[in-house]
């Protein structure tokens, strides 16, 4: 009876079957944050000035 007990205790407490989940949840929350960052920065004054600059270039030249 004991050695039944402790088996089934042991194997609970090997038992990874969740982790996968766990590891969905936490590259979720990392590309969020990232996806988060990427957008602050973008949006940041000096890149959206560059962009209107090279757009600006590019739709004004001289043949």
């Amino acid at each position: 009876m004991f050695r039944i007990l402790q088996a089934r205790v042991m194997a609970a407490a090997v038992d990874d079957a969740g982790m996968s989940t766990v590891e969905y949840a936490i590259g979720t929350i990392a590309a969020a944050a990232f996806g988060a960052i990427l957008y602050s920065v973008v949006t940041g004054d000096s890149i959206v000035g560059a962009l209107t600059n090279i757009i600006n270039r590019a739709l004004n030249t001289k043949v």
